[in-house]
């Protein structure tokens, strides 16, 4: 692997990732950048544990919800563990999925058979802060993924990860302000209906919010669509 190569393509992917508009958005860059800047890397996907279930953020690549399911269905396999950090681990490599596994036994027998996954490597994605999941990088040869390979891989989750907590930050924002906006307009058309205080109004959309169990934000939303009674 050419590193200075590698490093010039590294920057120009923050940058990219910095730009992107949502989560999302970085989640699907970030898979599809691995395909295309780690050398023998087929497919790559992005892995999270939800309540004990196997979640894929992000794909790039036909086996990788694939892999992921089996993963989920088993209980076991090097990306499940990795996104859940059963071992405390932040990386893995397994270099030949023809050969035997024993840590993840029944998962590199059937990703091999089944699926034709010859190697894998995976990153875990994290800051100080939190955790996203992992990357995981697929290759259909055995031997596909050196500890340089690897070592590329970390670089790049590195990276992923700082534009991540980024992109959830701003969206975190958006969805803030979009929430304030939503209960402004809604007690507008409370006050403004029923000639009610600014407090009054708000204490409307409360109780309706607590009493039905919806969200604050909801309540607001369906008055500002529906204009009817809130009651």
């Amino acid at each position: 692997m050419q590193w200075q190569e590698y490093a010039e393509q590294m920057a120009l992917l923050a940058r990219d990732l910095l730009a992107r508009d949502s989560v999302q958005e970085t989640l699907d860059e970030i898979v599809a950048s691995a395909v295309k800047l780690v050398d023998g890397c087929s497919a790559a996907g992005i892995l999270a544990v939800r309540k004990g279930q196997a979640v894929t953020l992000a794909a790039c690549g036909d086996i990788v919800q694939e892999s992921d399911r089996l993963q989920g269905k088993l209980g076991e396999g090097p990306c499940f563990d990795l996104a859940r950090r059963k071992d405390g681990e932040r990386i893995y490599r397994i270099a030949d999925l023809s050969q035997p596994q024993p840590a993840w036994e029944r998962f590199a027998a059937e990703a091999h058979k089944k699926l034709g996954v010859g190697s894998m490597t995976g990153v875990l994605l994290y800051t100080d802060n939190e955790d996203f999941g992992a990357l995981n990088l697929y290759a259909r040869r055995p031997g596909t993924f050196s500890k340089d390979i690897a070592t590329a891989g970390w670089l790049l989750a590195s990276h992923a990860a700082v534009a991540l907590s980024s992109a959830r930050t701003i969206d975190q924002l958006e969805h803030a302000m979009e929430t304030r906006h939503a209960i402004g307009e809604a007690m507008g058309i409370l006050r403004e209906r029923h000639q009610l205080s600014e407090d009054d109004a708000f204490n409307v959309l409360r109780r309706i919010s607590q009493h039905h169990n919806v969200k604050l934000r909801d309540v607001a939303q369906r008055l500002r669509a529906e204009p009817g009674d809130p009651a």
